[in-house]
């Protein structure tokens, strides 16, 4: 399969293109599957850094789909890593529900990239949902010593069954049940969190609405500086 127009464009901004194999998977929860790959000789071609990420390359009625992809535990010397997958409807998670041990998935390395801040933040305030929970495990495992408060939005009552990487002496958690309202409740955290520590770390990854809106509202009304605040929108309704 090819890749279509996305991949011309990627490969003209010098993506990466390789091949990862499955080897095994673990069933998280219901709605959550993690996958362990080989990487292809990847990682030892492009090295590793907090929060990289992946595009994977899924068929979508012939017709290539793309969605990005938080690496977990990557192992350069042993070239392995492994992709967690929220669940839901779509091409991607019909593949990751399915794959099993010798399955092997296009993907492409291009765009990401993520430098630990300097100096290190008084505080990560960290706003994200399942989809993000690879990325907030690996933002705040590359600051062990630096205190976060994270408000996790959950779809499932599983979702708190999910290995969020915390340690309760440094790491409050708020859990923000999906139509409740994350954003309104964030915001109120926000605002708390950035008038007690002005050298916080702002970081939001859910949906793009709530990503845009939470970002907004950092840098605009709570004066948060471009460089402390981090936000991507990870999904938006639709094909997963």
């Amino acid at each position: 399969m090819g890749h279509g127009w996305e991949g011309v464009v990627l490969k003209l901004l010098r993506g990466k293109d390789f091949r990862f194999t499955v080897t095994g998977a673990d069933e998280v929860t219901e709605h959550y599957r993690r996958l362990h790959l080989a990487d292809g000789g990847m990682l030892a071609a492009t090295g590793v850094h907090p929060t990289m990420w992946v595009r994977l390359w899924f068929d979508n009625a012939g017709k290539p789909h793309q969605r990005a992809y938080t690496l977990v535990d990557p192992d350069a010397e042993a070239g392995t890593f492994s992709l967690e997958f929220a669940l839901h409807d779509g091409p991607a998670s019909e593949w990751a529900r399915k794959a099993e041990p010798g399955d092997s998935i296009d993907a492409t390395v291009q765009g990401t990239g993520f430098e630990v801040p300097t100096p290190t933040p008084s505080r990560l305030l960290v706003v994200g949902d399942a989809a993000a929970l690879p990325a907030i495990n690996s933002l705040i495992g590359a600051m062990p010593d630096t205190p976060a408060t994270i408000w996790f939005e959950t779809q499932h009552a599983d979702d708190r069954d999910l290995d969020l990487r915390v340690d309760p002496a440094r790491h409050d958690v708020h859990w923000v049940e999906r139509g409740t309202g994350v954003d309104r409740e964030a915001r109120a955290g926000l605002a708390a969190a950035v008038e007690e520590e002005p050298d916080a770390y702002v970081w939001i990854t859910c949906d793009t609405t709530t990503t845009r809106s939470l970002s907004a509202y950092a840098r605009k009304e709570l004066a948060v500086p471009r460089h402390r605040v981090h936000a991507l929108g990870y999904w938006r309704p639709g094909p997963a």
